[in-house]
């Protein structure tokens, strides 16, 4: 393991603290409202969208911010849009840019995240967090809005898009996907941290409830059409795919979601197969690194370091039956 990949028991107690402000009275983990929200577009006070003028800063443990790296995949904006790459372990002084040369971010010659966000903003308190954009230009944090990102590269930059790039934010279907997004994000994405953060047997409950009711609900949406939205890949699973590919590896152990793995469900299982064997999904998912950054790190107490053996990772690349099902 890299140096800066161990963590401390008084990492994971600051990393702890650091979300108490995001616990309610009864126990329940809200999560903080994003601080950098401007969107990106032509009007006056949006962020112009230009070629190299951004840098897309990630953890590859963080599922949102990996939904944004598959987007800049899937779309081809990765000669329009830079990418800078954290250690998966958070440590004490937020994430770390440990895995480039000399332990700095190449471009911004950062250390720590949150370095670029005092620069932006001296009065900011709240957490650091990825996916950040960052304007190269100006050296400011210009947008840290992981719930619109993806839909910024899908619209705002679509004259970069590649030739032939999926359209994942079809028009005819935003306000479908924007509804179902939602109602994604609040029972699933964010879920599964609502139960692994609670600091109540009644919120961690509910939390647990609502997510297994929904995947119950989306394991027969999903014995319907090959993807959410029939049989072409949207946003939406771009979104459930970053906590699926995250789930058996673990949220169910780590966040005690372990009412059923994803393996457990015969359709979801093989539409995440189905998802990890498209390019841009599983070439931008790195196991190991999620493992570390949710055994190792801020999100686990594992005050002896041991990283899980399991699962089997291998079985992402089996057959799946999706393509035969619904041709």
């Amino acid at each position: 393991m890299h140096m800066s990949e161990k963590t401390t028991a008084l990492d994971t107690r600051i990393a702890n603290h650091e979300i108490a402000n995001e616990i309610t009275k009864e126990g329940a983990f809200n999560r903080q409202n994003n601080r950098f929200t401007t969107t990106f577009g032509s009007q006056p006070g949006e962020l112009p969208v230009e070629v190299g003028r951004y840098r897309l800063l990630w953890a590859r443990i963080c599922p949102w911010a990996h939904r944004a790296v598959i987007v800049r995949e899937l779309l081809g904006l990765q000669d329009v849009i830079s990418l800078g790459t954290t250690s998966p372990v958070r440590t004490k002084n937020g994430w770390e840019f440990s895995l480039d040369e000399g332990g700095v971010d190449p471009v911004l010659g950062i250390r720590y995240l949150p370095e670029i966000y005092a620069e932006t903003d001296p009065e900011y308190t709240g957490r650091a967090t990825v996916p950040t954009v960052v304007d190269v230009t100006t050296r400011k944090v210009v947008n840290n809005d992981y719930f619109r990102l993806t839909n910024y590269f899908e619209t705002a930059f679509k004259p970069f898009h590649k030739e032939g790039a999926l359209d994942l934010y079809p028009a005819e279907l935003r306000a479908e996907i924007d509804e179902f997004n939602d109602i994604l994000f609040h029972d699933v994405n964010n879920g599964v941290y609502k139960a692994g953060f609670a600091q109540s047997q009644a919120a961690y409950e509910q939390a647990y409830d609502a997510l297994f009711a929904r995947l119950d609900q989306l394991e027969d949406r999903l014995s319907r059409s090959r993807y959410l939205f029939g049989d072409r890949i949207t946003d939406s699973d771009v979104r459930f795919y970053v906590t699926l590919v995250r789930f058996d590896a673990a949220y169910y152990s780590v966040f005690r979601t372990n009412r059923n793995r994803i393996i457990d469900f015969p359709n979801i299982w093989n539409y995440a197969k189905d998802l990890y064997q498209t390019p841009g999904f599983g070439d931008t998912t790195d196991f190991d690194a999620i493992k570390r950054g949710y055994q190792l790190g801020n999100h686990a107490d594992n005050p002896y370091q041991i990283l899980a053996k399991g699962p089997d990772l291998s079985v992402w690349n089996k057959a799946h039956d999706r393509a035969e099902k619904f041709k």
